[in-house]
Protein backbone atom coordinates (compact mmCIF):
# COMPACT_ATOMS: atom_id res chain seq x y z
CA UNK A 1 0.00 0.00 0.00
CA UNK A 2 1.42 3.21 -0.97
CA UNK A 3 2.60 5.85 1.76
CA UNK A 4 0.66 9.38 2.23
CA UNK A 5 2.28 11.93 1.12
CA UNK A 6 3.61 13.34 4.35
CA UNK A 7 5.49 16.84 2.37
CA UNK A 8 4.11 19.07 -0.31
CA UNK A 9 6.31 21.71 -1.95
CA UNK A 10 7.39 22.79 -5.20
CA UNK A 11 10.72 21.49 -7.59
CA UNK A 12 12.36 24.03 -8.90
CA UNK A 13 15.78 24.64 -11.34
CA UNK A 14 16.37 28.03 -12.59
CA UNK A 15 12.99 29.16 -14.11
CA UNK A 16 11.55 25.82 -14.35
CA UNK A 17 9.38 25.12 -11.49
CA UNK A 18 6.51 22.19 -10.69
CA UNK A 19 4.47 21.61 -7.88
CA UNK A 20 5.79 18.11 -5.95
CA UNK A 21 4.44 15.62 -3.46
CA UNK A 22 6.95 13.54 -1.55
CA UNK A 23 6.61 9.78 0.34
CA UNK A 24 9.55 7.93 2.56
CA UNK A 25 10.71 4.91 0.31
CA UNK A 26 10.89 3.19 3.11
CA UNK A 27 8.26 1.41 5.72
CA UNK A 28 8.36 -0.28 9.12
CA UNK A 29 4.73 -0.79 9.16
CA UNK A 30 5.67 -5.02 8.69
CA UNK A 31 8.17 -4.79 11.68
CA UNK A 32 7.12 -7.06 15.14
CA UNK A 33 6.42 -4.89 17.47
CA UNK A 34 6.01 -5.41 21.27
CA UNK A 35 4.22 -3.24 24.10
CA UNK A 36 5.72 -3.49 27.65
CA UNK A 37 3.61 -4.84 29.90
CA UNK A 38 3.02 -5.58 33.54
CA UNK A 39 4.03 -8.98 34.07
CA UNK A 40 1.87 -9.36 37.03
CA UNK A 41 -1.48 -7.54 35.83
CA UNK A 42 -0.74 -7.91 31.88
CA UNK A 43 -1.62 -4.03 31.87
CA UNK A 44 0.59 -1.83 29.53
CA UNK A 45 2.47 0.25 30.90
CA UNK A 46 2.82 4.04 29.78
CA UNK A 47 5.84 6.15 29.30
CA UNK A 48 5.52 9.85 30.84
CA UNK A 49 7.85 12.53 31.09
CA UNK A 50 8.41 13.27 34.58
CA UNK A 51 10.75 16.54 36.44
CA UNK A 52 14.33 15.48 37.05
CA UNK A 53 13.86 16.93 40.38
CA UNK A 54 10.27 16.91 41.88
CA UNK A 55 9.85 13.55 40.08
CA UNK A 56 6.31 14.49 39.15
CA UNK A 57 4.83 14.06 35.53
CA UNK A 58 5.21 17.37 32.88
CA UNK A 59 2.06 17.98 31.32
CA UNK A 60 1.95 18.37 27.38
CA UNK A 61 1.61 22.31 27.31
CA UNK A 62 4.70 22.65 29.91
CA UNK A 63 7.29 20.75 27.63
CA UNK A 64 9.79 23.22 25.90
CA UNK A 65 13.06 22.75 24.18
CA UNK A 66 16.04 23.52 25.94
CA UNK A 67 19.58 24.46 24.79
CA UNK A 68 22.31 23.56 27.59
CA UNK A 69 24.42 26.28 27.70
CA UNK A 70 25.85 25.09 31.42
CA UNK A 71 24.78 22.60 33.94
CA UNK A 72 21.44 22.54 34.55
CA UNK A 73 21.68 26.06 32.56
CA UNK A 74 19.66 26.36 29.07
CA UNK A 75 18.30 28.50 26.71
CA UNK A 76 14.32 27.75 26.47
CA UNK A 77 13.07 28.38 22.57
CA UNK A 78 8.83 28.30 21.98
CA UNK A 79 8.15 26.24 19.12
CA UNK A 80 6.55 29.38 17.40
CA UNK A 81 10.72 30.88 17.83
CA UNK A 82 11.60 27.42 16.08
CA UNK A 83 8.91 27.74 13.57
CA UNK A 84 10.01 31.37 12.55
CA UNK A 85 13.24 29.86 11.02
CA UNK A 86 11.12 30.26 8.16
CA UNK A 87 13.86 29.46 5.20
CA UNK A 88 13.08 29.06 1.53
CA UNK A 89 13.94 25.65 1.68
CA UNK A 90 10.90 24.66 3.26
CA UNK A 91 8.56 24.36 0.75
CA UNK A 92 10.86 25.20 -2.17
CA UNK A 93 13.35 22.38 -3.32
CA UNK A 94 15.93 24.51 -5.60
CA UNK A 95 18.24 22.56 -7.66
CA UNK A 96 21.46 24.85 -7.58
CA UNK A 97 24.27 22.18 -8.35
CA UNK A 98 24.53 18.76 -10.29
CA UNK A 99 27.30 16.59 -9.57
CA UNK A 100 28.52 12.89 -11.35
CA UNK A 101 26.11 10.45 -10.73
CA UNK A 102 28.97 8.11 -9.56
CA UNK A 103 31.00 10.78 -7.86
CA UNK A 104 28.70 10.65 -4.83
CA UNK A 105 29.77 7.83 -2.05
CA UNK A 106 27.13 5.36 -0.50
CA UNK A 107 28.12 6.72 2.75
CA UNK A 108 26.43 9.71 2.63
CA UNK A 109 23.39 8.96 1.55
CA UNK A 110 20.40 8.73 4.40
CA UNK A 111 17.13 7.78 3.97
CA UNK A 112 15.12 7.66 0.91
CA UNK A 113 11.68 9.31 -0.39
CA UNK A 114 9.83 9.62 -3.56
CA UNK A 115 9.29 12.35 -5.42
CA UNK A 116 6.20 13.00 -7.49
CA UNK A 117 4.86 15.20 -9.57
CA UNK A 118 1.53 16.85 -7.47
CA UNK A 119 -0.57 17.77 -10.72
CA UNK A 120 -1.20 17.22 -14.22
CA UNK A 121 -0.13 20.69 -14.91
CA UNK A 122 3.35 20.28 -13.52
CA UNK A 123 4.22 16.95 -14.75
CA UNK A 124 5.72 18.49 -18.01
CA UNK A 125 8.49 20.77 -16.11
CA UNK A 126 8.72 17.35 -13.73
CA UNK A 127 9.41 15.15 -16.62
CA UNK A 128 12.26 17.92 -18.52
CA UNK A 129 14.42 17.79 -14.90
CA UNK A 130 14.14 14.11 -14.40
CA UNK A 131 14.97 13.20 -18.22
CA UNK A 132 18.14 15.48 -18.05
CA UNK A 133 19.61 14.42 -15.18
CA UNK A 134 18.89 10.41 -16.97
CA UNK A 135 20.95 12.16 -19.99
CA UNK A 136 23.72 13.23 -18.42
CA UNK A 137 24.03 10.77 -15.56
CA UNK A 138 24.31 13.12 -13.27
CA UNK A 139 22.16 14.12 -9.88
CA UNK A 140 20.84 17.32 -8.37
CA UNK A 141 22.46 18.78 -4.96
CA UNK A 142 19.74 20.85 -3.09
CA UNK A 143 18.89 21.66 0.53
CA UNK A 144 14.94 21.67 2.06
CA UNK A 145 13.49 21.37 5.24
CA UNK A 146 12.52 17.99 6.77
CA UNK A 147 11.75 16.62 10.28
CA UNK A 148 12.45 20.37 11.21
CA UNK A 149 16.01 20.91 10.22
CA UNK A 150 17.18 21.79 6.59
CA UNK A 151 19.15 18.85 5.44
CA UNK A 152 20.98 18.86 1.96
CA UNK A 153 19.22 16.30 -0.42
CA UNK A 154 20.23 14.44 -3.83
CA UNK A 155 17.90 14.26 -5.93
CA UNK A 156 18.18 11.00 -8.53
CA UNK A 157 16.21 10.18 -11.35
CA UNK A 158 14.43 6.68 -11.32
CA UNK A 159 12.11 5.56 -13.56
CA UNK A 160 8.98 7.77 -14.14
CA UNK A 161 9.54 9.46 -10.59
CA UNK A 162 12.71 11.37 -8.87
CA UNK A 163 14.19 9.69 -5.78
CA UNK A 164 14.97 12.38 -2.69
CA UNK A 165 17.56 11.32 -0.66
CA UNK A 166 18.93 13.24 2.57
CA UNK A 167 22.12 13.28 3.18
CA UNK A 168 24.33 12.84 5.87
CA UNK A 169 25.93 16.19 7.30
CA UNK A 170 30.02 16.61 6.63
CA UNK A 171 30.21 16.03 10.40
CA UNK A 172 28.51 12.98 10.67
CA UNK A 173 30.65 10.59 8.19
CA UNK A 174 34.47 10.14 10.01
CA UNK A 175 37.29 10.49 7.46
CA UNK A 176 37.66 6.51 5.87
CA UNK A 177 42.09 6.98 6.16
CA UNK A 178 41.41 7.61 9.66
CA UNK A 179 40.08 3.79 9.56
CA UNK A 180 42.04 1.88 6.53
CA UNK A 181 45.26 4.24 6.59
CA UNK A 182 47.38 1.07 8.62
CA UNK A 183 46.07 -1.82 6.09
CA UNK A 184 48.83 -2.87 3.70
CA UNK A 185 49.32 -2.49 0.61
CA UNK A 186 49.65 -6.34 -0.58
CA UNK A 187 49.71 -7.68 -3.57
CA UNK A 188 47.55 -11.10 -3.54
CA UNK A 189 49.42 -14.53 -4.67
CA UNK A 190 48.16 -14.43 -8.22
CA UNK A 191 47.42 -18.61 -8.00
CA UNK A 192 44.19 -17.34 -5.56
CA UNK A 193 43.06 -15.16 -8.44
CA UNK A 194 41.06 -17.26 -10.70
CA UNK A 195 40.21 -19.62 -7.59
CA UNK A 196 38.13 -16.34 -5.83
CA UNK A 197 37.00 -15.12 -9.13
CA UNK A 198 35.23 -18.21 -9.50
CA UNK A 199 33.37 -18.45 -6.17
CA UNK A 200 32.13 -15.23 -6.65
CA UNK A 201 30.47 -15.90 -10.27
CA UNK A 202 29.28 -19.12 -8.69
CA UNK A 203 27.33 -17.07 -5.63
CA UNK A 204 26.50 -14.42 -7.86
CA UNK A 205 22.91 -13.57 -8.36
CA UNK A 206 20.28 -11.07 -9.80
CA UNK A 207 19.39 -8.31 -6.77
CA UNK A 208 16.04 -9.60 -5.05
CA UNK A 209 14.50 -8.16 -1.52
CA UNK A 210 14.64 -11.49 -1.07
CA UNK A 211 18.51 -11.06 -0.67
CA UNK A 212 17.77 -8.57 2.29
CA UNK A 213 15.24 -10.61 4.43
CA UNK A 214 15.44 -10.57 8.40
CA UNK A 215 15.44 -13.94 9.51
CA UNK A 216 15.19 -12.80 13.37
CA UNK A 217 11.60 -11.39 12.20
CA UNK A 218 10.99 -14.94 10.45
CA UNK A 219 11.27 -16.95 13.80
CA UNK A 220 9.69 -14.26 15.89
CA UNK A 221 6.71 -14.44 13.97
CA UNK A 222 7.22 -18.22 14.29
CA UNK A 223 6.99 -18.01 17.92
CA UNK A 224 4.12 -15.77 17.67
CA UNK A 225 1.69 -17.66 16.20
CA UNK A 226 2.89 -21.13 17.94
CA UNK A 227 2.04 -18.96 21.07
CA UNK A 228 -1.52 -17.82 20.13
CA UNK A 229 -1.96 -21.56 19.12
CA UNK A 230 -0.89 -22.93 22.37
CA UNK A 231 1.88 -24.84 21.19
CA UNK A 232 5.33 -24.57 22.33
CA UNK A 233 7.99 -22.83 20.03
CA UNK A 234 10.42 -24.87 18.39
CA UNK A 235 14.19 -23.98 19.59
CA UNK A 236 16.03 -22.20 15.98
CA UNK A 237 18.88 -24.22 15.45
CA UNK A 238 22.31 -23.25 16.64
CA UNK A 239 24.75 -21.75 13.86
CA UNK A 240 27.50 -24.79 13.47
CA UNK A 241 30.69 -24.26 15.13
CA UNK A 242 33.73 -23.58 12.36
CA UNK A 243 34.90 -26.31 11.44
CA UNK A 244 38.69 -25.76 12.72
CA UNK A 245 41.73 -24.07 11.38
CA UNK A 246 41.88 -23.48 7.86
CA UNK A 247 45.77 -24.44 6.77
CA UNK A 248 45.83 -21.64 3.70
CA UNK A 249 43.85 -19.24 2.11
CA UNK A 250 44.07 -21.59 -0.97
CA UNK A 251 42.93 -24.25 0.74
CA UNK A 252 39.97 -22.14 2.13
CA UNK A 253 38.84 -21.77 -1.67
CA UNK A 254 39.01 -25.13 -3.04
CA UNK A 255 37.10 -26.37 0.12
CA UNK A 256 34.60 -23.14 -0.66
CA UNK A 257 34.12 -24.42 -4.23
CA UNK A 258 33.16 -27.88 -3.91
CA UNK A 259 29.60 -29.14 -3.75
CA UNK A 260 27.38 -28.19 -0.52
CA UNK A 261 26.16 -30.94 1.11
CA UNK A 262 22.09 -30.85 1.29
Amino acid sequence: MAQRTFWKGYLKLSLVTCPVAMMPARSESEKVRFHTLNRKTGNRIQSRYVDAVTGKPVADDDEVKGYPKGDDDYVVLEDDELDAVALESTRTIDIQTFAPRSSVGWIWYDAPHYLVPDSKVGEEAFSVIREAMKRTKTVGISRVVLYRRERAVLLDARDNGIVLWTLRYGDEVRPEKDYFAGIKDAEPDADLRPLMDKLITTRTKDWSPDLAKDPVQDELLAIIKAKQKGRKPTKAAKPQASEGNVVSIMDALKRSLEPRKQ
